[in-house]
């Protein structure tokens, strides 16, 4: 594929695009229907955005499409305008996320404005991603994910909005804001412990929000067990509960060896993800003397 020729095309199409805006400010356009010039120049600059995509050229249709977007909202089609702020957002990700950012927020402003809050919420999760993933600025990314919950649950969408809120669990734990974390996971596990499609996931909410008290202190950690069993008695049975006792024990003993048992039993029949390591190593380290790793 001869990606030099569609590039060229598109930037054909996008001088078409200028010439047909400028001449729609003239007097004569104004008296002749320049609405028609403006619409024509959306759909252009739509075209030379495709073209740029097709060359792989991310920026420049990112640009066209807020080109388009712009114009839409100049004729007072919202719904058009956000869709084209949306494609831009789509094709900045590819090559400038900053810019990628500031199309989906001028997206959502559209979508909230218009009452579409389930749409609004989706392009803060793209948002969050974004801060996840590409600029590594997780308190922005929690804010979004916050941001998408709140509107998730302002639509009844609640497992929409659970799913977000244990994005802000999960890094609230990693950011040591333990507080923040256990009232997530906590609210979450409430929320699933009633469902018997997923009651089944309250257990690894509970047992998360046990891990954040007993950072913070072991005596918290007990308690907080111990409610969990009297609220979700599944809780008493599962092998997530022993291994905290086991914790506990070990912990209570300033044992390491006996802690790192525990979690490596646990861990030969499930699997510690990143997350779990990381919040074990940090109630490890609270054993005077420990070496810090889970070996």
């Amino acid at each position: 594929m001869d990606n030099s020729g569609k590039e060229k095309e598109a930037m054909q199409l996008m001088a078409e695009a200028d010439k047909k805006v400028k001449a729609s400010g003239s007097f004569l356009a104004g008296m002749f229907g320049g609405n028609h010039k403006v619409e024509d120049a959306c759909e252009i600059y739509a075209r030379a955005a495709n073209m740029f995509k097709m060359a792989k050229n991310w920026s420049a249709a990112g640009n066209a499409f807020c080109q388009a977007a712009r114009l839409h909202m100049q004729l007072q089609n919202k719904l058009d305008s956000a869709t084209s702020f949306v494609d831009a957002g789509n094709a900045y990700k590819k090559a400038d996320p900053q810019e990628a950012i500031n199309c989906l927020n001028q997206a959502i402003d559209i979508y909230t404005d218009m009452g579409r809050f389930t749409i609004a919420a989706k392009h803060h999760i793209t948002i969050a991603e974004v801060y996840e993933s590409e600029l590594v600025d997780i308190e922005k990314a929690i804010a979004h994910y916050e941001q998408a919950a709140d509107y998730y649950k302002g639509e009844e969408s609640n497992s929409s909005a659970n799913k977000c809120l244990l994005k802000v669990g999960h890094y609230s734990a990693q950011l040591e804001q333990y507080q923040k974390a256990i009232e997530i996971y906590e609210q979450v596990a409430m929320s699933t412990m009633d469902n018997p499609l997923l009651k089944y996931n309250a257990k690894e909410y509970f047992f998360k929000a046990s891990l954040c008290h007993f950072i913070v202190d072991e005596l918290n950690a007990k308690l907080a067990i111990e409610k969990y069993e009297e609220m979700f008695p599944a809780f008493s049975d599962s092998r997530e509960l022993k291994l905290l006792k086991k914790l506990l024990e070990a912990h209570e003993e300033q044992n390491s060896e006996a802690f790192t048992e525990a979690v490596k039993e646990f861990d030969s029949v499930s699997r510690l993800d990143q997350w779990l390591t990381t919040m074990l190593l940090r109630i490890k380290k609270t054993i005077q003397g420990d070496a810090g790793d889970l070996k």
